[in-house]
């Protein structure tokens, strides 16, 4: 009887790729050490690539924090709805609870007529001659805070046409200007902060690029011997890659250790100018995906400038 035969993984796969993945380990190690072996370079070059990823990330949460703050004026984007002095209470209620699901409507409050001369005399000093008046001569209200951002502020104007046209509502209000300046404002500082991103990005590929043309040039016959006894163009690569990709996680860390650092160093003074305005805000630091994001990005640019310098320069050598 013959016996099946059992289907096993070679042994020299097994064995190639161990020595893959501790070659990978010996290399990226190896370039780590190189860098520490010469410290000041490495720092100067680590320092370069962590201010300019440090400036687009601390605007960005500054960014975030003047959002935070306007998101409270947004509130203040109230549209009133006076409705007609004949609509009766019930009238009013159920056009209420018509508008308030709507897509549009983030809050909605119903103020009746006794309700409005309340806060009218209240809030205007005029309480003594609003007594002498026969009836209440302010009609029911509806105060709307419609859900705003980029593109719903947008099409506000015609959310704000469509209550008009209402049979129930004798005039609607919305001051539209400011809400179309705040959101103009935001995304013109949103593109400015991406360009500036970007060309900050591209001075990392640059300045990671030279550091590694200067590392090849340094290790010249190096690599000609390398080339010599049979090594390939990978092979010979692999430490610069690696290289790059040190330079740009170092610079990520650094990076977000400066924007928290600089975050920390103004929590205080706006804490202390919130509560001046009777508030309760709190300036916001690196989130931790925004931590990861940033390193990730600087690791991603130093492969990069790496990869580019190495294909380009290591072209150029060749034993003679």
């Amino acid at each position: 009887m013959v016996e099946p035969v059992q289907k096993t993984a070679r042994p020299e796969f097994k064995t190639r790729l161990s020595a893959f993945g501790i070659n990978h380990a010996q290399v990226l190690l190896s370039s780590l050490g190189r860098i520490f072996r010469n410290p000041f370079a490495g720092m100067m070059t680590v320092s370069v690539i962590a201010i300019a990823l440090a400036l687009p990330a601390g605007f960005y949460v500054l960014l975030q924090n003047a959002q935070q703050i306007s998101a409270g004026w947004d509130g203040a984007a109230r549209i009133s709805l006076y409705l007609k002095s004949e609509l009766d209470k019930v009238g009013a209620e159920r056009l209420a609870d018509e508008l308030r699901i709507l897509p549009e409507v983030e809050k909605l409050r119903l103020i009746d007529k006794a309700e409005a001369l309340r806060e009218f005399k209240a809030l205007s000093g005029f309480g003594d001659a609003l007594d002498a008046l026969d009836s209440n001569p302010l009609p029911t209200v509806i105060v709307i805070t419609p859900v705003i951002d980029t593109e719903s502020a947008q099409n506000m104007e015609g959310f704000l046409e469509r209550l008009r046209e209402r049979p129930e509502v004798d005039l609607a209000q919305l001051d539209l200007q400011w809400v179309k300046r705040l959101y103009t404002i935001t995304r013109l500082i949103q593109r400015g902060l991406l360009i500036i991103a970007a060309m900050l990005g591209l001075a990392v590929i640059l300045v990671i690029g030279n550091t590694i043309r200067l590392d090849i040039q340094n290790r010249r016959v190096e690599i000609e011997v390398n080339k010599l006894i049979g090594a390939t163009n990978a092979f010979i690569r692999r430490p610069f890659l690696y290289t790059g990709f040190w330079y740009g996680f170092l610079g990520g860390i650094l990076a977000c250790i400066l924007v928290t650092v600089g975050l920390g160093m103004l929590r205080t003074p706006v804490k202390r100018l919130a509560g001046l305005y009777d508030s309760g805000f709190e300036l916001m630091t690196l989130q931790f995906t925004s931590i990861i994001t940033l390193i990730t990005l600087a690791v991603v640019l130093g492969w990069l400038g790496s990869r580019l310098a190495v294909g380009r320069h290591l072209r150029e050598i060749e034993p003679g």
